[in-house]
């Protein structure tokens, strides 16, 4: 199933195919990231009975976002102007009459006016078929531009993963090696404690390496990250699991790229020496980077 980003741009045309001057409806779709499903319409008065159709349309397609539709119609006469029917001028003749008979002082219609209403009386043909037919190819067009954004995103996201597993196995087996520098300190201090006392207090070898062992061992466990990296690993997993598996994934991410940087940031605490610092560092450039690309997953 297809991971579908919440950005995307679509258009599409339909023309009535039998139509007298080539009405066609034109529609513009574009989508931006939202927390949930906000949808707004743009349509001109003769379409705006399709809204709830079109709303059941978009509600049935998308799950978040914020999707904004535009309708409009054009229509190009094939000889510039209509010709007029003979019920048109029928009618037309009776309101003029009615409208003459209330206001004596009224003008007759011009030949332009009489074909402007004529054009604007076919205008009135329902295009509402025509307008759904619009509207679902951009819809379509809509979903496979968010889903090849969607796709794109889901690459970016895998090699911040991979970075970010990179950067735990290298932050494993520091801090074995910081344990150890800082028992050699613990010792190196007994040792210039006893000089500076002048043996007055003696302390026998094996008595000294205990203590400092001791301190050592308390020292290590303020700083050991092992169940950072394991819960930092299996969030991991478990992202990677969710960008597979495809589908309303973004809430889901969400959450876990929270706890991606929960972890990264007990890591700094803990962080006893400059190389695990700046490995701390790295992982929460790559947890904000990958928190900004999760926000545009449906």
């Amino acid at each position: 199933m297809s991971v579908y980003s919440m950005t995307g741009y679509a258009h599409a045309q339909s023309t009535a195919p039998e139509s007298t001057d080539r009405a066609a409806v034109n529609v513009e779709l574009r989508s931006v990231n939202g927390r949930f499903l906000d949808l707004s319409f743009r349509l001109p008065d003769e379409l705006r009975s399709l809204e709830p159709a079109l709303r059941d349309l978009l509600g049935a397609a998308f799950r978040r976002g914020k999707i904004e539709l535009r309708l409009t119609t054009a229509r190009e006469a094939e000889a510039g102007w209509p010709q007029p029917t003979p019920e048109q001028l029928n009618r037309l003749g009776r309101l003029e009459g009615q409208v003459r008979g209330w206001l004596s002082d009224a003008r007759p219609l011009s030949v332009n006016e009489v074909l402007l209403w004529c054009r604007g009386a076919a205008a009135t043909e329902r295009l509402d078929e025509v307008a759904l037919q619009a509207a679902r190819d951009g819809v379509q067009g809509l979903r496979d531009a968010r889903e090849r954004e969607g796709a794109r995103l889901v690459e970016v996201l895998k090699d911040k993963l991979q970075r970010l597993r990179e950067l735990a196995a290298a932050a494993e087996p520091m801090v074995p090696a910081v344990v150890q520098r800082q028992q050699q300190r613990f010792l190196e201090r007994w040792n210039e404690a006893l000089a500076a006392t002048g043996g007055v207090q003696t302390f026998s070898a094996d008595n000294l390496r205990e203590r400092a062992l001791n301190e050592a061992a308390s020292y290590a466990i303020r700083i050991d990250v092992a169940e950072e990296l394991a819960r930092l690993r299996a969030h991991l997993d478990e992202i990677e699991r969710l960008l597979n598996k495809g589908g309303e994934v973004g809430k889901r991410l969400d959450f876990l790229i929270q706890e991606l940087q929960r972890e990264a940031n007990t890591l700094g605490s803990k962080s006893a020496a400059l190389e695990l610092t700046n490995v701390s560092v790295e992982m929460k450039v790559l947890v904000e980077q990958m928190r900004e690309q999760v926000q545009n997953l449906e």
